[in-house]
């Protein structure tokens, strides 16, 4: 597996097993009268009768007053749990109160009428806008009042849940930063286009698979590969390790393999002046040939000297992002950890922590694969006092191996700690939300599944319909990302793993009602997993919603495959959606292969004759296959006038349905 993606995987256990946390099951606890979906600043679903719902004492009467008017009623039943619809409401742009009240009275203030729609998938929906194209310049115009925020947090449940933590925000400058940069740019574009208020619900996990976001019960149904899988889960439901438990595993492991926690190294006071020295921000691996291959903890060590007067102000130490996981102290005290590669860390420093003169900051730092270090060559590595003044903290860092990865036992983890098993994000991060009111879904995900596409083409149709059939509404747009561009740039007629699942992405959108395709073969790196232009993503996802959901008559795809006719020894092949017209972008047509009915493919000799493109080769006398873009990271420069870039496509696909 490429580097990349591993290390991608791998941080989605690491996010989990560092922290200690057991995640596997729910805690009981006393549920609130309205559920926690229901927030200020919240965003109601317009022109449908939409569920609320909460707990209160059994046979107790639910009123639900909207904008002081009364909007539903229900009695609880023996378990507590009431739920009622409410609306339809129109579209409004000005907030409004929602009230329910039983014995006790919750409120909601500032509440919307829109579209609410939910963003999940992986890593790459995941990513936030200050990890995208542009940041500064984004965040700071990111003010827009009718798009509003929320992200569910991350969660492996065996069981379905029912709760979820979180709130409601308005899109500001200070709430964007961390958000999905895909949900963002998706809803700002259809807030700009529609001008109603766009909802978001952010619930998306890194380097995960579609099957750990479908329900048990449709993967038995219907997926005969996960019958297995999902009694698994059942079965590790009935069999789970206490908190505390795991708790005193974890504390054990890191004893055994952590010298730093042992002999002081967070201390002011502990000598590093033997250590060996980087200069940060680096890879590690880049900086020295016993670290090019290392993975495993390493410790890094700094002073720095503040004025007299910054001892009795809070301060910002800012770190960039480190890969994969660190935690930091200051004097001794630690100020804070995270357990995600591409997160750039800002902690606070408390006065109190705080000396006039020396003070010393020790960060150890996990990696498990991939690239490792303080890596942010773009970001602030500084100490940061309000008043905006700043002390540098890049060049020399003293530091010291603790262990190599090889050399450490494994991590203490049960089942629960890895997302990647079947139902156990469905039961914790989307069963939670079921049944709100939403307008439809935006899905980036399939990295995780490239090696199984045949088995893609039945598994995301069974996902979207249970997603469906969760929110009772049977029809509500899905529209899927393609798989970007990736890997080494195609330089001969190749089999694919990812054209192969970019293919299960399109059958699914060609095969099931109101899914569309977002494709963006253009736009990926080579060298990156997590292309930083989420602009054009999410607007090519909000140009599939716009045609699609809302009816408008617009370009929202580039060239795709209707028909194709052999005239001699050439290849006719006839597109929709060109648009205004096809043309290639470069001087020579690229990226189509083409093969008689035996033998390897060739480059053709390609060009477009209206909206047709003309393809063959001296080198066959006889074509009748063809294949375009099929390659993990193709060069194809076919697009409409319109920007589009067009889908990739093979004429010789071993089926041309779904399973």
């Amino acid at each position: 597996m490429h580097r990349l993606l591993f290390r991608t995987l791998f941080t989605t256990l690491l996010t989990l097993v560092l922290a200690g946390t057991a995640l596997a099951q729910e805690a009981k606890e006393e549920k609130p009268l309205v559920h926690p979906l229901f927030s200020d600043h919240m965003v109601i679903q317009r022109d449908k009768r939409v569920p609320i719902w909460g707990w209160a004492t059994p046979g107790q009467r639910i009123n639900v007053m909207f904008d002081d008017k009364p909007a539903g009623t229900a009695i609880t039943d023996t378990s507590g749990k009431w739920q009622t619809k409410i609306g339809p409401f129109k579209a409004s742009k000005a907030g409004a109160t929602l009230r329910v009240k039983a014995a006790t009275e919750q409120t909601f203030l500032d509440v919307l009428v829109g579209d609410v729609w939910i963003c999940s998938g992986q890593s790459n929906m995941e990513w936030s806008v200050r990890m995208s194209n542009d940041p500064d310049n984004e965040i700071a115009k990111a003010k827009h009042e009718q798009v509003r925020l929320f992200t569910v947090p991350k969660k492996v449940a065996f069981t379905p849940q029912e709760l979820v933590e979180g709130e409601w925000s308005t899109c500001s400058p200070e709430t964007i930063p961390n958000f999905s940069a895909v949900g963002y740019y998706f809803g700002r574009h259809l807030n700009q286009e529609l001008d109603i208020p766009i909802g978001l619900i952010h619930t998306s996990w890194g380097g995960t698979i579609a099957e750990a976001w479908t329900s048990g019960e449709s993967l038995k149904e219907k997926m005969p590969d996960f019958v297995d899988a999902v009694a698994t889960v059942e079965k590790e439901a009935k069999q789970q390790e206490t908190d505390e438990e795991l708790t005193t595993r974890v504390e054990n492991w890191w004893k055994e393999n952590d010298q730093g926690l042992s002999e002081t190294w967070p201390a002011a006071e502990f000598d590093h002046s033997q250590w060996k020295k980087m200069e940060i921000p680096n890879n590690w691996e880049d900086t020295s040939p016993e670290l090019e291959q290392f993975d495993g903890l390493i410790w890094f060590r700094k002073t720095f000297h503040v004025p007299n007067d910054w001892s009795s102000a809070d301060l910002k130490l800012k770190l960039g992002p480190i890969d994969d996981a660190d935690t930091t102290w200051v004097n001794g005290q630690e100020v804070g950890s995270t357990n995600l590669w591409n997160a750039p860390r800002e902690y606070t420093i408390k006065a109190d922590v705080i000396q006039p003169g020396k003070n010393t900051i020790a960060i150890r730092v996990f990696d498990g694969n991939g690239g490792g270090g303080i890596y942010g060559k773009d970001f602030p590595i500084a100490v940061e006092h309000p008043s905006g003044k700043s002390i540098s903290l890049k060049g020399d860092w003293p530091y010291q191996i603790a262990k190599s990865l090889k050399d450490m036992k494994p991590f203490p983890q049960r089942l629960g700690n890895n997302p990647n098993i079947a139902t156990v994000l469905h039961n914790g991060m989307l069963r939670p939300l079921l049944p709100f009111g939403i307008r439809g879904a935006i899905w980036y995900q399939g990295e995780s599944n490239a090696g199984r596409a045949m088995q893609y083409r039945r598994l995301l149709p069974t996902m979207i319909s249970d997603w469906r059939d969760g929110f009772g509404q049977d029809d509500f747009p899905f529209l899927i990302v393609q798989l970007a561009n990736f890997m080494a740039a195609q330089t001969t007629p190749v089999q694919s793993g990812w054209a192969e699942l970019r293919e299960a992405q399109a059958l699914t959108a060609k095969n099931m009602n109101k899914v569309g395709l977002a494709v963006i073969t253009d736009i990926g790196e080579a060298n990156d997993i997590h292309p930083r232009n989420k602009q054009d993503v999410g607007k090519r996802l909000a140009l599939q919603a716009l045609q699609i959901e809302y009816e408008k008559d617009i370009v929202a795809a580039g060239p795709t495959i209707k028909d194709m006719s052999i005239v001699g020894s050439e290849l006719h092949i006839q597109f929709e959606n060109t648009g205004d017209g096809l043309e290639t972008r470069g001087d020579n047509l690229t990226g189509f292969a083409i093969a008689e009915a035996e033998g390897d493919f060739v480059w053709a000799d390609a060009e477009i004759r209206g909206d047709e493109v003309v393809l063959s080769s001296e080198d066959l006398a006889e074509p009748i296959r063809v294949r375009y873009n099929w390659a993990n990271n193709p060069i194809g420069n076919l697009f409409n006038k319109n920007g589009l870039p067009a889908a990739p496509f093979r004429t010789d696909s071993p089926r041309t349905e779904q399973p």
